[in-house]
């Protein structure tokens, strides 16, 4: 009999880690009942067949194992490649990262460019409780939900912002996209978290938000129509009642790509 060593205690980490990984992504996607369910008949089907060697019942989960995996890749592609996006994220390697930054200040300075236009136009629309949905992208496309809406590629400001999302505008129900430093679209269409811990005082506009951070790595802002309150979400999460120095500071981070 072999002897437990070292390689072994590596070789449990990372299967540890690579569960846990696809555990969190799933439990922010909503779809944490199936990772459960996939985790249950793997377990069955290792006593079954390679513990207990039943051959007949074996070699039925053998099937279900190789047709299975095919069926679990077309599902949740999203999921997989969220998870390989997070993998090689290089917020995970910042250090290598600051070894080629040259200008920190004016990063800095492009950065908050970006940002106050933003946070400038969600403080307006708070105030006046215009509804809002703006969506910034991070490292996974959001180029499927950009063809929804209307293509609009133009600078970020925060006066456009605004009209876009005036109640008279043909795209104010529809989120916006931007992209790095532009624009992209409005009007787009969202996929809508079907989460049952949302609270039910939350409309379309937050499960949208939620929904997108769900689907993809993308940063979701919200201005509620009913209240003037502004809410983020990203990475699953939904954080409620920021003011304009938390949704600066969140902002910059994401901008930066620190968050």
């Amino acid at each position: 009999m072999d002897q437990f060593g070292i390689r072994d205690v590596f070789d449990i980490a990372i299967v540890a880690l690579l569960l846990f990984y696809l555990y969190r992504i799933m439990k922010e996607s909503g779809t944490i009942n199936i990772f459960f369910g996939v985790l249950s008949f793997i377990a069955v089907w290792l006593i079954t067949s390679q513990i207990l060697e039943l051959k007949l019942i074996g070699s039925i989960l053998d099937q279900f194992m190789g047709i299975g995996l095919l069926v679990l890749v077309i599902l949740f592609q999203e999921q997989i490649k969220r998870f390989l996006v997070e993998l090689g994220d290089h917020k995970r390697w910042r250090f290598l990262k600051a070894l080629f930054r040259h200008d920190k200040k004016q990063e800095q300075a492009d950065t908050r460019k970006y940002v106050l236009p933003i946070v400038y136009a969600c403080m307006n629309m708070s105030k006046t409780k215009t509804g809002a949905l703006i969506v910034i992208r991070q490292e996974l496309s959001l180029e499927s939900y950009e063809q929804s809406g209307d293509i609009i590629d133009a600078d970020i400001n925060s006066r456009l912002i605004e009209n876009i999302f005036f109640k008279n505008s043909p795209l104010h129900d529809g989120a916006m996209i931007i992209d790095h430093d532009r624009i992209r679209s409005a009007g787009c269409i969202l996929p809508v978290s079907h989460d049952r811990n949302i609270p039910r005082s939350l409309g379309l506009r937050h499960r949208s938000a939620l929904g997108i951070s769900q689907a993809t790595d993308a940063f979701a802002i919200v201005v509620s129509e009913e209240t003037g309150l502004i809410s983020v979400a990203h990475r699953g999460t939904l954080t409620q009642r920021l003011s304009s120095t938390d949704l600066e500071h969140r902002l910059s981070q994401i901008m930066a790509g620190e968050a």
